[in-house]
């Protein structure tokens, strides 16, 4: 059995207002089942941003039935919404906005970040929410760098940041401070250049790879930056060689096994509720 079923290559980079430019990883037109609780994932690379009094970023928009986890390798955004909530997350930290029944929020570079100019590094990615979780009260949980659990590996490979879900190295588990609707690991791993490095998956879960830099070969295949590896079906285990230092973001979870409708910025199961999203947001019951 091959460990990669397939590959998908990002390479085409599209703008979200005037401050995120995104290469689609886990594209919006593939949404299904199979991804789910994975939805959606865009990278921006490690873009460079010239100064400006500008805060570049997009406006308020909204969102129904599924989370946004905006992970920071660099720079600074910050976030504001129609309840007045307001936050900010830096380099290593997350924000992971749970949308449920419904939210208007913005996001822009931060002040400082607008005013120096920098360097731009960050995913964002979009988590489904079971059925029974989709009016849900909205949230965030924001994520710091001291309070995500960072597992040294062995023979100097690097670290996996977990995220959500646990980790485990040596018999020992390893949890991440998320809480999620569904069980999933979200893991951040930084790898070393030539080291070899196995990850135990949960064979029944739904697993994707995000080469975000570097090089890497599994079973004497080479990967390299901008490519979302299909983890197989029935998989329990993966062995990543590095060609160079990598980062990379490794996604696993249950599926819902739940039909997906999505329509821009909602995600719900069924088109009735579609346009009861679009018929609330009109009428500002969000």
């Amino acid at each position: 059995m091959n460990t990669i079923e397939r590959v998908y290559s990002s390479n085409r980079s599209t703008w979200v207002g005037d401050g995120f430019p995104i290469n689609s990883m886990l594209p919006m037109h593939e949404i299904d089942n199979e991804k789910s609780p994975f939805l959606v994932m865009g990278y921006t690379g490690a873009y460079e941003f010239s100064p400006t009094n500008h805060q570049r970023g997009i406006g308020m928009h909204p969102h129904r039935g599924f989370e946004t986890v905006t992970i920071v390798y660099d720079g600074e955004v910050e976030h504001f919404d129609s309840k007045g909530n307001k936050g900010q997350i830096g380099k290593n930290e997350v924000q992971w906005m749970t949308a449920g029944k419904g939210i208007l929020h913005a996001e822009h570079h931060s002040k400082a970040f607008a005013k120096t100019g920098a360097t731009l590094d960050m995913v964002q990615l979009w988590v489904n929410l079971p059925s029974s979780a989709k009016m849900t009260e909205p949230r965030y949980q924001e994520l710091t760098e001291g309070n995500i659990s960072e597992v040294q590996l062995a023979n100097n490979s690097g670290v996996v940041r977990v995220i959500a879900g646990e980790y485990i190295q040596d018999d020992q588990s390893h949890a991440g401070p998320a809480l999620t609707f569904s069980p999933m690991n979200v893991w951040d791993v930084r790898l070393n250049a030539n080291r070899e490095q196995s990850f135990n998956l949960n064979p029944n879960w739904s697993t994707k790879i995000f080469v975000l830099s570097g090089d890497i070969s599994i079973d004497e295949k080479t990967y390299g930056a901008m490519q979302t590896l299909y983890v197989s079906t029935d998989v329990s285990s993966v062995k990543i060689n590095t060609l160079s230092n990598a980062k990379l973001l490794i996604l696993s979870g249950e599926l819902l096994n739940e039909p997906v409708f999505e329509h821009g910025p909602f995600v719900m199961n069924t088109e009735e509720e579609i346009r009861q999203a679009f018929a609330d947001f009109r009428n500002g019951d969000f």
